[in-house]
């Protein structure tokens, strides 16, 4: 097998398309899509923003936020918050059209359009300034729950980043049961 060599660079897949609630200092609501974000620890998030970012700046303010995951049926909203910034757009959230209320444990947005939210604490910053956060409770649509009330992401048709070809990716075919498929080579 010959394999191609390439460059380094952040193509780490998959890449899950989060989208960042904040409020700004007068109670705006922001929204942000970032591809660098992912579980820090069982109950972290951990995500990986620059300073000048007005969703940073909003975090390092009020310490809260929401991390919602970007559906097939919201890609170009979705895709609207990561291109328009909320320094210079004051209120990006109303372009889209998205329904917003406060989340129920955290001073932070819940977009409805979105199924499913994790709202988060930022506890602190890692040694090059990645923020890190708690984890304060999750909900989720219920039309997007399966049988056993769990949420069921094939219905979401969540997106996924494909920094390869800056391409968006849906996540709804499930293709084997883990700690069950490596049972085969036992």
């Amino acid at each position: 097998m010959t394999r191609k060599p390439f460059k380094p660079a952040a193509w780490a897949l998959p890449q899950p398309v989060s989208i960042i609630g904040t409020y700004d200092e007068t109670g705006t609501p922001n929204a942000m899509n970032a591809a660098w974000t992912g579980q820090y620890d069982d109950t972290q998030v951990i995500l990986c923003l620059s300073a000048g970012h007005k969703t940073t700046k909003n975090i390092m303010a009020r310490r809260d936020f929401t991390l919602s995951f970007a559906t097939r049926d919201q890609m170009a909203a979705c895709d609207y918050v990561g291109m328009a910034s909320g320094n210079t757009i004051p209120d990006k959230v109303g372009r889209t059209g998205w329904t917003v209320h406060k989340a129920g444990q955290v001073n932070a947005p819940v977009f409805e359009e979105l199924p499913l939210t994790l709202e988060c604490r930022m506890n602190g910053q890692t040694d090059n300034g990645n923020i890190v956060a708690d984890i304060v409770n999750i909900t989720c649509d219920e039309a997007f729950l399966d049988a056993d009330g769990r949420p069921d992401v094939r219905k979401m048709q969540l997106l996924s980043f494909n920094p390869v070809n800056r391409t968006y990716l849906v996540v709804d075919q499930e293709a084997g049961q883990a700690w069950n498929e490596g049972r085969k080579l036992l």
